[in-house]
């Protein structure tokens, strides 16, 4: 293996200053760094930068580990609903027709590059456009500690439904089937119980994280031997090792390499092309249609008995074009199907939708409260079963998030208040998981404005709030404080700073995670032992300076 594109020189670092400056300027003012990585491609193109074999292997890595921590979430079952394989299939039909209708005008309007385009090339770059960014909307969803949301599985499984798309079209598009021996793949869930052995061996130092790593591109390499597409075999290794106990150690040991990866991605993004000003004009058109592909998601999936907030966040982060627009695009330049200059339009298209849609998504949530009113018009009567309106019946106690700290709230309260707490969270796992034990506890997300209206807060008199994020918690204080509720409010904090701003919104008890975790260990030790009757030294006496002369 090659490994000198590991090398780093005195230019490289130059890349990686420019890279950091532009991502923590762009965190700075409110945009995902993505968005600064991708303005770094552009600068370097400007400055006669072309993308090299190393930048492309860091991108395809950075690829590669996402699909791969995406199969370890995912449930493969959700994808057999109609909201997401149907969905999908009609959004792409629908996007091409109507696309390919529109570039069609602007030929017989004699607009640009619009004016020499025949019929498939017009097909063709409306099927480019159709596809929205796995990488984008994963980023997002993760910032927003949101991947187990209802609407984020949707968004999810709406994307891998794609990537299908995306996998026939390439095998299409380059005249190759797959190998015979492809039909061995389907005996990969064979070697499931070999790979747990192992998983279950290496335990959890550097030999997991090396094995991980080997499971994604391992995955991602047999599947190119048999003329299949790398990236699903990262995300189908994914997918097997998903039931293991370490999915989820797993997952986070990859997560920041996954990131450090990505930056390649976003920079190779921005070098993919020398824009001109005819290239501006027509990018800017492009991503103006970006907005009627999220009212089709919207309506589609409102249509298919989705709550209206769950179609409009699910269309948020389905908002912008895909970086598989670029793999159509070269794929038609070479192939003489498409001329050079529209990859370049469409790689500007790309990052215009990445800036538009990263605040909007950012809002999201504040975005749907204050339009709700409006939203709510187009929402089915009909409920899906997962989103049935919350009651709480006759609880006194709830606990917001069911989660590690959240289990351990609801188990010593309901030890000492039985039936009278109710747990609350929106990752669908973690819901699944304690109704199995039996607990009592209802499927809602805290930042859904809509659930606010509808639970019955007139009987409780103690809230805990055991959120991540302090934004959360803020929320749900509001909230709270909104539907007149006048009882007790508790709520953790994981950094110093967060306690203050939490208890001058109105918290009455916040507890510091981080700081506190010792005491709260030494208490569990000292409780356990006094009930098991062990003797606990007395404090050693401080000796004066007459008792060591006694002595």
């Amino acid at each position: 293996m090659d490994l000198s594109w590991l090398a780093i020189t005195l230019a490289e670092t130059g890349w990686l200053i420019l890279t950091f400056s532009m991502g923590f300027f762009a965190y700075k003012i409110g945009l995902p760094p993505m968005v600064g990585f991708l303005f770094v491609g552009f600068i370097l193109k400007t400055q006669g930068v072309e993308s090299t074999h190393a930048l492309r292997e860091i991108a395809d890595l950075g690829v590669t580990l996402m699909l791969f921590t995406i199969g370890l979430k995912l449930d493969l079952k959700s994808l057999l609903r109609f909201q997401i394989w149907g969905v999908s299939s009609l959004h792409m039909l629908i996007t091409v027709l109507v696309y390919t209708a529109v570039f069609l005008f602007l030929k017989q309007a004699g607009i640009g590059s619009f004016a020499g385009m025949d019929i498939w090339t017009a097909v063709l770059i409306a099927f480019a456009l159709s596809f929205s960014s796995t990488v984008f909307a994963v980023k997002v969803l993760e910032g927003k500690n949101e991947m187990m949301a209802l609407y984020a599985q949707i968004a999810i499984g709406i994307l891998i439904v794609q990537d299908i798309f995306a996998v026939i079209f390439l095998t299409a598009s380059t005249g190759k089937l797959p190998t015979i021996w492809a039909l061995l793949l389907f005996g990969l869930p064979l070697l499931r119980p070999i790979l747990y052995k192992i998983m279950d061996q290496v335990e959890h130092g550097e030999l997991l994280v090396l094995y991980s790593l080997l499971l994604a591109t391992g995955g991602a390499a047999l599947f190119e031997i048999v003329g299949m597409k790398a990236d699903l075999g990262a995300l189908v290794f994914g997918l097997l090792l998903a039931p293991h106990v370490k999915a989820g150690e797993v997952s986070k040991t990859l997560y920041n390499f996954k990131d450090l990866f990505l930056v390649g991605f976003f920079v190779n993004i921005g070098l993919s092309g020398d824009p001109t000003v005819e290239n501006l004009i027509i990018a800017s058109i492009l991503s103006l249609f970006m907005f009627a592909k999220v009212f089709l998601f919207f309506w589609l999936l409102v249509k298919s008995r989705m709550r209206s907030r769950t179609a409009f966040l699910a269309s948020m982060s389905l908002a912008n074009y895909s970086e598989f627009g670029l793999i159509v695009g070269a794929i038609g330049v070479k192939n003489g199907w498409l001329d050079s200059s529209w990859l370049i339009s469409i790689a500007i298209a790309l990052a215009m939708t990445f800036i538009i849609a990263s605040p909007i998504n950012a809002n999201a949530h504040s975005l749907y409260a204050r339009f709700s009113a409006y939203f709510l018009r187009w929402q089915s009567e009909q409920r899906l079963a997962d989103e049935k309106p919350v009651d709480v019946g006759g609880a006194s106690i709830i606990v917001f998030g069911m989660g590690r700290i959240g289990t351990g709230v609801y188990n010593d309260l309901n030890y000492h208040f039985p039936g009278q707490i109710i747990g609350v969270d929106f990752d669908s796992g973690i819901y699944r998981q304690h109704e199995d034990e039996n607990k009592n506890i209802i499927y809602a997300d805290v930042m859904d404005k809509d659930f606010w209206s509808k639970i019955n807060l007139s009987g409780v008199y103690m809230v805990f709030l055991n959120l991540p994020e302090r934004e959360k918690n803020l929320f749900a204080m509001e909230q709270l404080r909104e539907y007149g509720f006048k009882g007790h409010i508790a709520a953790i904090a994981l950094y110093d700073e967060d306690v203050n701003v939490l208890k001058a919104a109105g918290v009455h008890e916040v507890y510091n995670f981080y700081s506190e975790a010792g005491i709260g260990f030494a208490e569990h030790v000292r409780h356990n032992l006094l009930n098991k009757g062990d003797i606990i030294p007395a404090p050693v006496k401080q000796l004066s300076g007459n008792d060591v002369g006694d002595k």
